[in-house]
Formats: C-alpha cells, sequence, structure tokens
C-alpha cells in the first residue's frame, strides 16, 4: 500500500514535469510570436517559463533516478571486475544519499525560513518565495530514496557497460 502510494506520487511528479515541458515550448513559441508580431509578451509568459524551469527540474529528477536516467559515466566501472563494481557502484549510491539528504536537509531550512520571513518573489506577480523551494526537500528527499535502492536492493547504478547503450 505505501509503495503504491509513493509509486503514485513519484510517477504525478513526473507526468507534472513532462506537461511543464510541453508548457516551456508554448510559452516560448507564444513570446517569440508575440515579439515578431510587434507585440510585448505578457510578464506572466516568461515568469512562467523561469518557474517552470525548476519545476520540471525538480519534479522529474526522482523519477529519472528511479529509470536510471541521470547521467553517469562507466568508463571506470567497465574495466573493474564484477565484485569491485558492485563496491564501486554501491559506494557512488551511499555518496549520492548522502548529498540528496544534506541537500534535502537545508532545502526543509530554505523553506522555512522564506515561510518565516514572508519573503515573495515580486517579478511578475506576487508568489510566496516557499511555493518554489518546496521543491527542494520534496525531490532530494525522494531522490534519496531512489538512490538508496542501488544501495540496499539487488540493482546496481552501474551496468559496466562503457558506451551508450539505449
Amino acid at each position: 500500500m505505501i509503495n503504491k502510494a509513493y509509486l503514485t506520487v513519484l510517477y504525478a511528479m513526473a507526468f507534472l514535469s513532462g506537461a511543464t515541458l510541453v508548457w516551456l515550448m508554448i510559452s516560448v513559441v507564444a513570446s517569440v510570436l508575440m515579439r515578431n508580431a510587434g507585440l510585448q509578451p505578457f510578464a506572466w509568459l516568461f515568469t512562467s517559463a523561469e518557474y517552470g524551469l525548476l519545476y520540471m527540474t525538480m519534479l522529474g529528477a526522482p523519477w529519472l533516478v528511479r529509470e536510471k536516467g541521470h547521467v553517469h559515466i562507466e568508463l571506470v566501472t567497465s574495466a573493474l571486475p564484477p565484485a569491485a563494481r558492485r563496491i564501486v557502484s554501491r559506494g557512488v549510491a551511499v555518496a549520492c544519499v548522502a548529498v540528496c539528504l544534506i541537500l534535502a536537509w537545508k532545502g526543509v531550512d530554505l523553506v522555512l525560513t522564506n515561510i518565516e520571513r514572508g519573503d515573495v518573489d515580486t517579478r511578475a506577480y506576487y508568489f510566496p518565495r516557499w511555493m518554489l523551494t518546496i521543491t527542494f526537500p520534496i525531490s532530494f528527499g525522494l531522490m534519496a530514496i531512489e538512490f538508496s535502492r542501488f544501495v540496499f536492493g539487488s540493482d546496481l547504478m552501474h551496468t559496466g557497460e562503457a558506451g551508450i547503450h539505449e
């Protein structure tokens, strides 16, 4: 039950990330067309694209870790024997978990500071800053969970195959 709820959240975040990518394309094309027509693009159009870049990146990252879609280099691991590759791969995953946990913790601190101060982003419209920074602890927390699957699970992050494999 918990696993199903977790996967639902993870895939919903990935879907929102993909939808945001579509919005980015629409907003950029609309902005360019408006400029070429001699019109001033709406201020919120540019701001929503900026926000969208953050949301797209942060919401899609945990799913990318789960799918091994993040960038990593197999040059070293491909030269290692299987036992050493397992040790190195799990060690890298431990380091990734540690970094993600630190960033999630700092993200919580940032969100709480934004709420406490009442920080507002005031470019095109007033937008509570915590609504932007809330993505940090959520996404880095979920990435820590996903990287921990490579620490404790049977699946390794590294395949040991150098080059592009799709």
